[in-house]
Order: C-alpha cells, then sequence, then structure tokens
C-alpha cells in the first residue's frame, strides 16, 4: 500500500508570515486609534479652556462695565466718576470701583471721600498672573467681613490685555494706555493657550476679546 505525502496544512513560514502581517494591521490600527483617542481629549481641552475663558471675560465685562455706579466727585454738580483707580490700572491690570449699595455720596454726605464702598464686588481688581498663566480677581473685601479674597478667575491663559479710550466731546475716542477721567470704555482682550499639536506650530492661542462701556462715566451719561 503506498501512502501520499502531500500536505493539506500551513507551513511554519506561512503561519509566520501571517503573524506577522497580523500584527503590522492591529499595530496600525492601534495607532490609528490612540491618535483618534488623543485628538478628541485635546480637542474637549480645547474646548473646555475655551469656555472658562468666554466665562471669565463676561464676568470681567459685567464688573467693569459697573464701574463709577454711585460715585461722583463734585457734590454741587454731581460729575459722575467712571470708578477707575487711575494709579493701579495699566495694560494688564484694572481696579474698578461702585457704590452698589449706594451708600454715601448723598447731598446729606456729598463728595467722594464719603462713599462707603467696603461692600463685596465694589473695589476689585483683576490682574495677568504670568508664573500660573491665570487671571486673578482680588477683592479687598470680598468675604464680607473685612478680609480680602484672592481667587483665580481662569486659567490656561496666555496673557490679558486692558486697552483705554477717552472720550470728549464728538471727537474720536482717543486710545491710552492709562486711564483719565476722560475714559468711558475698556477693551478687554483675553488670549487662551492651546495644546501643541504634532504637525502644527507651537504656542498657537486664540484671541477673545470685549468692549465694555463705562455706562456711569459722565460722557456716558450725557448721551442718554
Amino acid at each position: 500500500m503506498r501512502t501520499s505525502r502531500n500536505s493539506t496544512g500551513f507551513s511554519i513560514v506561512e503561519l509566520m508570515v501571517t503573524m506577522v502581517i497580523m500584527l503590522m494591521v492591529l499595530g496600525i490600527i492601534s495607532t490609528v486609534t490612540f491618535r483618534a483617542f488623543g485628538v478628541r481629549a485635546r480637542e474637549s481641552r480645547t474646548s473646555d479652556a475655551l469656555s472658562s475663558a468666554q466665562a471669565a471675560l463676561s464676568v470681567i465685562s459685567r464688573e467693569v462695565s459697573n464701574s463709577g455706579f454711585g460715585l461722583y466727585t463734585d457734590a454741587t454738580n454731581k460729575v459722575a466718576d467712571n470708578g477707575l483707580v487711575y494709579a493701579d490700572c495699566d495694560e494688564h491690570k484694572i481696579r474698578v470701583r461702585s457704590n452698589l449699595d449706594n451708600f454715601g455720596g448723598t447731598p446729606e454726605a456729598p463728595g467722594e471721600t464719603t462713599l462707603v464702598i467696603n461692600q463685596p464686588a465694589e473695589d476689585v481688581s483683576y490682574y495677568f498672573d504670568d508664573a500660573t498663566k491665570s487671571i486673578v480677581r482680588y477683592d479687598p473685601n470680598g468675604l464680607g467681613t473685612g478680609e480680602p479674597e484672592t481667587s483665580v478667575v481662569v486659567n490656561q491663559i496666555s496673557n490679558i490685555t486692558f486697552e483705554y479710550y477717552n472720550f470728549t466731546g464728538t471727537s474720536t475716542p482717543a486710545q491710552v494706555t492709562t486711564p483719565t477721567v476722560d475714559t468711558a470704555r475698556v477693551k478687554i482682550t483675553v488670549e487662551v493657550e492651546l495644546d501643541r499639536v504634532a504637525g502644527q506650530p507651537d504656542n498657537r492661542t486664540i484671541t477673545l476679546a470685549s468692549e465694555v462701556t463705562l455706562r456711569n462715566n459722565s460722557y456716558m451719561l450725557q448721551q442718554y
């Protein structure tokens, strides 16, 4: 009886080649999957950072727009005060004051020096902290007990800048680096730092801006 020596299975070489091909395919799939998850996580962080920055910009804009509320410098004519503390305002810092409780500054107790602005949110400073890449809010009366409060408004920020515009008469507003009694508008610009993306330039940023009218400024009050 003759026995057939023909083999109907795979040789060891064929199996090894197949395994190598399968490992290569799995490696490619894994790389693409991990990269997709990385892109998704990065975009999620970017979205969160932009949302936080937009919310912070809204908060800052609201408090800056209230600057000067209930304040005036002249007891007789009641000349409005824009509420900006000029010595504490520059390109990266702003300090605003408001008499939100409307206590003081009446005909019985006229003048700015008698105004009581010792309540939370009545004397607020915002500035950029380069060490932590964050916007910081400082309120000397923030805790309501005369104790100051310092809080981080938002982090992952590249910069925040304040631009001041003076209005006098009907002339075109003039941009200044330090505010004055004629300052009636502030432009707030926040730069958000984006995560690094392979194949794209580093240090990419997105800019958010808000122009705030100081509606309690004497010039703006005359427009109504």
